[in-house]
């Protein structure tokens, strides 16, 4: 089976850990015997990931060398951490797995340059604040920034992937049984223009839709989308808080999710599922394996009759 493994932030950095190269490799470890266990499954996959912290370290270090304008735009920043965290997966993944091939694929993804996503910022990139220090900096560089959990973070507009370009040589190297590891961040964000070049836009584009986008062009068998929490819950953080274990595509919506976090992993899922009448998952890296057989996590489903939706603990 043909599967998109998404990688959520946690695999590269957990919430509150200082974002050094040890810290990132170590997670990237874990999350490489994971997949590997996927693959010794019998499993075909190509990876995803995103790059929310490091694209933001890397656009914060591009302002300190450059104060007085002439820094990397986002579109070369997603790209250098698409190869930076590519590098380390594909070096991880390698060492577990010697005898099969690998490649890290920069992918640059189509989006429209009239998307109202330009008008209103919403993607968190970087590290978090406390309030006064987002409020600080917002003024003085000009950042939209808005809540994350109990603290602020920059944001910068996240428009809608229309079409990775990259993959026919995705699926090129999928046939001949390389893991590609790509789509990373989202993807490098371009347009076309009327002469049909294209050029980088300022923005960073949502990997979860992406990597939805990716499995549809790929004809995947299943979308998998990896996070940090178990499941996908109704009335998440609160005393009443239920494991939401099958889903019918019809009875639910990303709308009814944080929109900074679980929001766009629960409408990538439904956008695989509708447009390919093929499973997609939600569910903790760890479980990976026991996602794919159906017995942990949130599995996503076109028919509501063969699919009820099931409010009890896996």
């Amino acid at each position: 089976m043909l599967i998109v493994a998404a990688l959520g932030g946690n695999a590269l950095l957990r919430r509150g850990e200082p974002m050094t190269a040890d810290n990132q490799r170590a997670n990237i470890k874990r999350a490489a015997s994971v997949l590997a266990a996927l693959i010794g499954e019998g499993h075909s996959i190509v990876i995803t990931h995103g790059n929310g912290p490091q694209v933001g370290l890397l656009a914060l270090q591009a302002a300190a060398a450059h104060p007085d304008g002439g820094a990397f735009p986002l579109d070369v920043l997603g790209a250098e951490s698409a190869g930076m965290i590519g590098y380390v997966i594909e070096q991880e993944l390698g060492n577990l797995l010697k005898e099969r091939l690998f490649a890290t694929l920069l992918t640059q993804v189509r989006v429209d340059p009239r998307d109202p996503a330009f008008a209103r910022p919403t993607k968190p990139i970087g590290p978090v604040y406390e309030k006064a220090t987002a409020l600080r900096l917002a003024a003085e560089r000009g950042w939209p920034i808005a809540p994350d959990g109990d603290k602020w973070r920059r944001v910068v507009p996240s428009p809608r992937p229309l079409e990775i370009l990259e993959a026919s040589v995705i699926s090129f190297l999928v046939e001949r049984g390389v893991i590609v590891i790509c789509t990373g961040g989202g993807g490098v964000p371009v347009m076309a223009m009327d002469d049909g070049s294209l050029c980088g836009v300022e923005a960073v584009i949502d990997k979860d839709l992406a990597s939805s986008l990716l499995a549809r062009q790929l004809k995947a068998d299943m979308l998998l989308l990896l996070t940090d929490v178990d499941a996908v819950y109704a009335d998440y953080g609160t005393a009443t808080a239920r494991a939401l274990r099958r889903l019918a595509t019809t009875e639910i919506s990303g709308r009814d999710f944080a929109a900074g976090s679980m929001g766009p992993k629960v409408a990538a899922a439904i956008e695989f599922v509708d447009a390919t009448g093929k499973p997609a998952a939600i569910g903790q890296l760890d479980d990976a394996v026991q996602i794919v057989k159906g017995e942990r996590g949130t599995w996503f489903e076109g028919s509501a009759s063969a699919c009820p939706l099931l409010l009890a603990k896996c």
